[in-house]
């Protein structure tokens, strides 16, 4: 019997343009993708930030105790692992982006990150030699590579499952952010109290090897939701690396072309299509082409040069983020030897481990998404207009703000701390417990977590959606390499002011001794530059205009 159009017009509405399930067949909107698929992803990423976490949130503490390392030694240490494993990801991007897609190189990461805490639990259990600290570093360091190749790839393709052409799936996207740091936020909080304390009071073998159990069960996670999950397939065109680089030489090359042959040139292809071309005008050169590359077709279209533009405009507001990357680098590190000295009791004959406070900042998030996006988004959408509420480069910039407050509150904490140690003639004595409470920097914790539901979300969307399609694993990597620099830069700066401040027998702001050294001082220059940072972050941000394809 013949099927009326009325019968046959949902059918094709179900099917997702551009989307394929694992057999390369078509999708429909009704069996795949959506938060049916997403949800498995967020689990996948939940198990490894547990994973991450359990080894990153007391390394500092493993270092300076079974390694032997000083204060200063062992967060230079934390801080370029840490900066390696956040610029991984570039690398990782590219791969996926390029060859493998990003099911297949988050396989193959998982894989690298299991072998790597597998050997980094065989290297906690040995004793103590330069074949464990060689061990050590080498597996630390694999696990960077693993999650080089997963972190971009995770949250990009759990992004992909929703289609931003389709009303409903787009405004649910939003809010895949939202949810996916939460996630990330709440699965920490349960388990990183437990691995700490194991970890200080039980076996570091034992603390290290359950976050490899971990990640087995992230990668089992990710590939029973194979049959859910949407696909894109490569097409014939030019990969979106070729597009850009090939826009950027051909504007090289016509650097010498007059403003006349430019607008010559755009007026022959029509009006360009957006008022970004307005922006970086030089690249508009690139349109230009000789007769003989004209007739081999090698040109690049208005699109391609738009696409290159969208890029370039990004590379200032990741510079100037890069001060709150370095304030972010501190609660795993400073903050964390803080807690260290100070009155950890939380009931008598149980001691809190100082890692532990970290929790703080996983329980903040995971309070406050909620009613960012369930409360504070439907109410500032009413006067904004806008989808989100408030931009995304908005949102950004509430998190920096916030930063500084913070960096101002754990200043003045550490000059109350070293102020009671003074009190207490505890100056000589740094093993001794300075009679301070450790719940005195839970603001700080506070604090920072409030900004990373601004910022880090802010940051993860904004990178995904203000690049080309293709390159949106290298987008988010951009955004991961952001707190990958800033390590690197809080390692340098902590380099330059420990011989700063060294010289001629004096004490060290970094002293292995913290009550006779002076965080304080490096917390209010921290505060000065986010202040810096913020100002000129406003003025950019000011001037930014979205890609065409953004949802903001």
């Amino acid at each position: 019997m013949a099927t009326s159009p009325e019968t046959q017009t949902p059918l094709l509405d179900d099917v997702v343009d551009g989307a394929f399930d694992c057999q390369g067949h078509p999708v429909r909107r009704s069996t795949s993708g959506g938060w049916r698929a997403a949800s498995f992803i967020i689990w996948v990423e939940v198990a490894e930030r547990v994973a991450y976490y359990g080894i990153s949130s007391n390394l500092i503490s493993f270092l300076t105790g079974p390694l032997g390392q000083s204060v200063t030694t062992a967060a230079q240490n934390v801080n370029i692992w840490s900066g390696t494993a956040s610029l991984l990801p570039l690398l990782g991007a590219f791969v996926a982006d390029s060859f493998l897609g990003r099911y297949r190189t988050i396989f193959a990461a998982s894989l690298v990150y299991i072998l790597g805490l597998g050997l980094l639990t065989v290297s906690a259990v040995l004793p103590s030699s330069e074949l464990q600290v060689l061990m050590f570093f080498f597996s630390l360091y694999l696990v960077a590579v693993g999650q080089g190749g997963h972190k971009p790839c995770v949250q990009a393709f759990g992004a992909d499952q929703f289609d931003r052409n389709y009303p409903e799936e787009s405004k649910a996207k939003s809010s895949f952010f939202n949810w996916w740091y939460f996630g990330i936020c709440a699965g920490p909080l349960l388990t990183l109290a437990v691995l700490d304390y194991i970890q200080d009071n039980l076996s570091w073998g034992l603390g290290f090897g359950l976050p490899c159990v971990v990640m087995v069960f992230a990668l089992l996670i990710f590939l029973s939701g194979t049959r859910k999950y949407r696909f894109s397939i490569k097409g014939e065109e030019e990969n979106a690396f070729g597009r850009i680089g090939k826009v950027f030489a051909a504007a090289l090359r016509n650097r010498r072309t007059t403003s006349l042959a430019i607008a010559l040139e755009e007026e022959s292809r029509g009006t360009l299509p957006h008022h970004s071309s307005e922006q970086f005008k030089f690249l508009n050169k690139a349109l230009v082409a000789p007769d003989d590359l004209k007739e081999k077709g090698k040109l690049c279209s208005i699109t391609e040069v738009e696409e290159a533009k969208a890029v370039l405009r990004l590379f200032p507001i990741w510079i100037t983020c890069l001060v709150y990357a370095i304030v972010f680098a501190q609660f795993s590190t400073f903050f964390t030897k803080q807690g260290a000295t100070m009155d950890r009791t939380f009931v008598p004959g149980f001691d809190i481990p100082a890692a532990a406070l970290q929790s703080f900042i996983s329980l903040v998030i995971i309070v406050f998404i909620p009613i960012y996006d369930r409360i504070f988004v439907p109410i500032a959408r009413s006067f904004t207009r806008e989808p989100s509420g408030i931009t995304m480069l908005q949102r950004i910039g509430t998190g920096m703000f916030l930063s500084i407050i913070c960096m101002v509150v754990a200043a003045l904490v550490e000059i109350q701390r070293l102020q009671t140690a003074k009190d207490y003639n505890l100056v000589d004595k740094p093993s001794a417990t300075v009679p301070m409470s450790v719940w005195w920097l839970v603001p700080q914790y506070l604090l920072i977590g409030l900004a990373d539901v601004f910022t880090m979300v802010g940051l993860q969307e904004f990178f995904y959606d203000q690049v080309p399609k293709d390159l949106r694993s290298i987008g988010l990597a951009l955004y991961i390499s952001i707190f990958g620099v800033g390590s690197f830069l809080s390692s340098f700066l902590i380099s330059v002011i420990e011989e700063a401040t060294s010289w001629a027998g004096h004490t060290s702001w970094f002293s292995n001794n913290l009550n006779r050294a002076h965080l304080d001082y490096f917390y209010w220059l921290l505060a000065v530059l986010s202040a810096v940072q913020f100002a000129i972050y406003i003025c950019i941000a000011k001037s930014y205009i979205y890609n065409r394809g953004s949802t903001v």
